[in-house]
């Protein structure tokens, strides 16, 4: 006879997961903003700079913010060796170089 599945149980297993996952994005993204010196911003100018990005329809300019951010992580990576990388991948991981986010080698 099959096990009867607790459906109610797996459904607050994955709610806590999901849960987790997002507190560990918001320290992330928390931890970016000091490690990139944007935490000597006050609030509301941190927030107009990131409402701008997002409204930008400048193609070329993301181009530069993402060739910008890819190489701050760059160097962040060969000089922070002993320290954890704001992405939560293994120190000894190649900087810039999870396919599975889109990233891609700079050649440029």
């Amino acid at each position: 006879m099959r096990k009867v599945r607790d459906y109610d149980a797996e459904l607050k297993a994955l709610g806590d997961k999901a849960r987790q996952l997002k507190a560990k994005r918001v320290e992330q993204l928390g931890q970016l903003v000091a490690a990139t010196g944007a935490d000597a911003l006050d609030a509301e100018t941190l927030a107009g700079v990131l409402l701008d990005a997002i409204a930008s329809k400048d193609a070329g300019a993301k181009e530069a913010w993402r060739a910008k951010g890819a190489a701050f992580f760059q160097r962040r990576g060969r000089k922070g060796r002993g320290t954890a990388p704001i992405d939560g991948a293994e120190p000894d991981a190649q900087p810039g170089g999870d396919a599975a986010r889109g990233s891609r080698a700079t050649s440029d």
